[in-house]
């Protein structure tokens, strides 16, 4: 039963929307879902990070020197920048009100990625995203 209520919390995230449900039900098998209080720490911008999360219900604020840069609601996804180039993390991100997050932790990142190129894609062009709001930008 909890790996078919997984299955139903994936379907709604646009980052598996074009799995099939043989897929989401091996995703459903690599993540952990949690309950997060508001004002729970998901990621410290410094600090090595070890997981992948993906907001189901709730707003996480992303914060970098203190300053907030980004808001993530239901279906957006962080954590993937550390767990791709193994340093530390780029920004705070913080629960602002209570949330529900599904969890993948480094080995399991990596095994969606290695599985599944269409996700490995959209997460890259996700990364490449963030990476060009967060620098000056330079010519192409």
């Amino acid at each position: 039963m909890e790996k078919d209520h997984k299955v139903e919390l994936l379907r709604g995230v646009p980052l598996f929307s074009a799995c099939s449900k043989d897929s989401l039900q091996r995703i459903a098998r690599l993540v952990d879902e949690i309950d997060l209080p508001a004002e729970h720490v998901l990621t410290q911008q410094g600090r090595v990070g070890n997981e992948f999360f993906i907001v189901v219900d709730g707003i996480v604020r992303v914060e970098q020197d203190g300053r907030r840069v980004n808001t993530i609601g239901p279906g957006g996804f962080l954590g993937e920048i550390s767990l791709i180039d193994h340093r530390p993390r780029t920004a705070t991100a913080t629960c602002e009100t209570p949330c529900r997050v599904l969890v993948l932790a480094h080995r399991e990142f990596h095994t969606l990625l290695a599985d599944s190129p269409s996700i490995a894609s959209a997460v890259l062009k996700v990364l490449a995203e963030r990476l060009r709001n967060l620098e000056p930008q330079a010519a192409d």
